[in-house]
């Protein structure tokens, strides 16, 4: 959180480094942006949302650059406040100096350098976006794919609170309906008939399931999702990297244990950012830097969403299969999906039979050196992503799944409470306020000062 919401503040809006055109925002009371503004222009007078070409000064009257500046009057403006936006050329080191000539200058009328994020959060806090439209603004600046651009676009323009809100407002209309219920406790029976508050509980916990759903595609398309590809050495983990990379990221090498460490990279599949980990092969070994790249590989398989394991075609070994099978029952959880990649496929000759192997996990065949099976592969990364082309997907955090997944254990137990013999009114009504409270902190109506300066801290500053 900002130290003032009073003061005028300053930053560049643009990127790092040189570009045409470079902007400078300054936000505030309108009294100080207004004094700013006279002060810098010579007394001209801004109408608001008009251009105008103007010479920018320094405090000897120097003119440092010519630029358009528009001026946009509280409370129509980005931040709620008034802001005055500054368009010159784009090299660093002018933005810099004018900048800094602007806080030397106008260091009397309080203004500072903005905080990261703080003019999204002065939006937040003036009413002009919620919380969501807040974090979907950043996840716009750093989205990495086309469909994680959609999604957080989606979410900043409203779809994603529109659904959270709609979804609580039906919470709250059944809770006045319960409340209406505890008002007549000698009916309460036909209440529950009459409003059909059973099948009324369900439909909500059906909506929910659907944003559930649909936030965790979110989530992924925001994040990405974590792939560890893992096995023994020389069996090609390397060379499939590469091929999948379509270029030379990792090592290859015919020395068993070329790999020490973990060597990551990302690839975007179809709109799906998958987040590569080539481990060290896992094998018995007496090198002590090798023993810690092992140890490493573990703990990326602990943590993946899917876990590649890559077999050597050509030398299938049923008790090295065995070892590295019992690694993955033993240190990946359970839920995690496995495909099982046949590589060296190329080195089969024409007597050899294909492979036939009965397995639960995904069984593919692969040639990192002619790419046969590697689009395979990559549509059965993209399948268990679970991402799919659904124009209601939108931008979604950890933090909203949590808040969700919490919401929805709420309303179970509410369900629980309706649905005995004797049903247990004020303990239904407890868990649907509890759930309201949850989908009330997704967007902001009900959120701690701590979580807002956590989540605006990850902001650039010009944002």
């Amino acid at each position: 959180m900002s130290d003032s919401k009073s003061t005028p503040i300053i930053a560049i809006a643009t990127g790092n480094g040189n570009a045409g055109i470079g902007i400078l925002r300054l936000s505030g009371p309108q009294k100080s942006v207004t004094e700013i503004s006279s002060k810098l222009f010579s007394g001209k007078k801004l109408e608001s949302r008009y251009a105008y070409l103007l010479p920018i000064h320094d405090k000897d009257g120097e003119i440092i650059d010519r630029g358009i500046v528009i001026f946009f009057a509280a409370p129509f403006s980005y931040t709620g406040e008034s802001v005055l936006e500054i368009q010159v050329h784009g090299g660093r080191a002018s933005l810099e100096f004018i900048q800094n000539e602007l806080l030397d200058r106008f260091s009397d009328l309080g203004l500072r350098l903005a905080n990261p994020g703080e003019f999204t959060e002065r939006a937040f806090l003036n009413g002009k976006i919620d919380l969501i439209q807040a974090e979907a603004t950043a996840d716009l600046i750093e989205a990495s794919t086309l469909q994680s651009v959609k999604a957080a676009s989606r979410s900043l323009r409203g779809d994603f609170s529109k659904e959270i809100s709609k979804l609580n407002d039906e919470l709250i209309n059944l809770r006045v309906e319960v409340e209406a219920m505890l008002d007549f406790p000698e009916e309460e029976i036909d209440f529950i008939n009459q409003y059909g508050s059973r099948d009324k509980i369900e439909s909500i916990k059906k909506h929910l399931e659907d944003i559930i759903k649909n936030a965790k595609q979110g989530e992924i398309l925001r994040d990405g999702l974590r792939v560890a590809i893992i096995g023994e050495t020389n069996v090609g983990k390397s060379s499939l990297l590469n091929a999948l990379a379509g270029e030379e990221v990792a090592i290859v090498s015919d020395i068993a244990g070329t790999t020490r460490d973990r060597i990551k990279t990302s690839i975007n599949i179809s709109g799906v950012l998958f987040h590569f980990v080539d481990t060290a092969g896992i094998r018995e070994t007496n090198d002590a830097i090798e023993k810690i790249g092992i140890e490493r590989s573990k703990q990326e398989i602990s943590n993946a969403d899917i876990v590649l394991q890559i077999l050597d075609v050509t030398s299938l070994n049923d008790e090295d299969h065995k070892k590295l099978d019992d690694l993955l029952h033993t240190i990946k959880k359970e839920d995690v999906p496995v495909i099982r990649v046949f590589n060296k496929s190329d080195l089969l000759d024409s007597s050899q039979h294909s492979i036939s192997i009965v397995s639960r996990e995904t069984v593919i065949s692969t040639s990192a050196v002619t790419g046969v099976g590697l689009q395979e592969l990559k549509n059965a990364l993209v399948k268990l992503s679970g991402v799919t082309d659904n124009y209601s997907v939108y931008s979604a955090r950890e933090r909203h799944l949590n808040l969700l997944k919490a919401a929805s254990l709420h309303l179970n137990q509410a369900s629980d409470f309706i649905k005995s013999n004797n049903p247990q009114l004020e303990l239904f009504a407890e868990e649907l306020r509890e759930s309201s409270d949850n989908l009330g902190e997704i967007i902001g109506k009900t959120t701690s000062d701590d979580l807002l300066g956590k989540i605006f801290s990850g902001f650039c500053i010009g944002k």
